[in-house]
């Protein structure tokens, strides 16, 4: 099994996420998709277009490891908090200076990229609503989890988090921290997100705005 790319995955996967949703009745509203950018806000945009849903942006950067910038160390979320795999910051060795620099660094460029994807747009008011928070897949799920902290942190009524694709073992820890976690394909050998997708190029900062704007368009 694999997706041809990002949208369809979204569409594909839509039957298994209205599955757990809450049903909107009394104060239960109906659900918004958070994307985590760049390629996670294209699927969350088919599944919103798919489900008639809300959607939005949830922002988190990566801490990559020292010369391999694409292996997760942790990461930061919008509320500029870091997490780190500290399991593994332990295995590898780095430094004390290395993780405050990057985590800087980090930080920096979230901020740059809400300005990009919102500009004076506030935030999503999400206390109180259904949640979900959406990539195009996971490794370790440190960008994840971080985001999944911010989110927690605004108290949601109800958070869940939806991957086409992502190892076992990083879904697993994920789920603990969510009321229901969506990840169809779980493949037994994993290296990379890109593998299970026919295209996975990667997507600009142009394209986010253009379909958040769209779907904004819409609400």
């Amino acid at each position: 099994m694999r997706y041809v790319d990002r949208t369809e995955a979204g569409y594909r996967i839509a039957a298994d996420v209205a599955a757990v949703l809450p049903q909107p009745k009394g104060d239960v509203q109906e659900p918004i998709f958070l994307g985590i950018p760049r390629g996670g806000v294209i699927v969350a945009a088919a599944l919103a277009a798919a489900l008639s849903a809300e959607l939005e942006v949830a922002l988190a950067r990566k801490i990559g490891a020292p010369h391999n910038p694409e292996l997760a160390i942790g990461a930061v979320g919008e509320t500029g908090d870091a997490i780190f795999d500290t399991a593994l910051v332990e295995r590898l060795g780095v430094a004390g200076d290395y993780l405050e620099r990057a985590t800087d660094r980090e930080r920096f460029e979230l901020q740059r990229r809400l300005v990009r994807y919102r500009g004076d747009r506030p935030p999503p008011d999400i206390g109180g609503r259904v949640v979900a928070v959406v990539d195009d897949g996971i490794a370790t799920g440190a960008t994840l989890r971080a985001t999944l902290g911010s989110i927690r942190a605004q108290r949601p009524k109800w958070l869940g988090c939806v991957v086409p694709v992502g190892p076992a073992d990083s879904v697993r820890r994920i789920a603990d921290e969510v009321d229901a976690m969506v990840c169809p394909l779980q493949p037994k050998w994993f290296w990379a997100v890109g593998e299970w997708y026919e295209s996975f190029s990667q997507t600009t900062d142009e394209e986010v705005v253009t379909v958040l704007t769209e779907a904004w368009s819409r609400w």
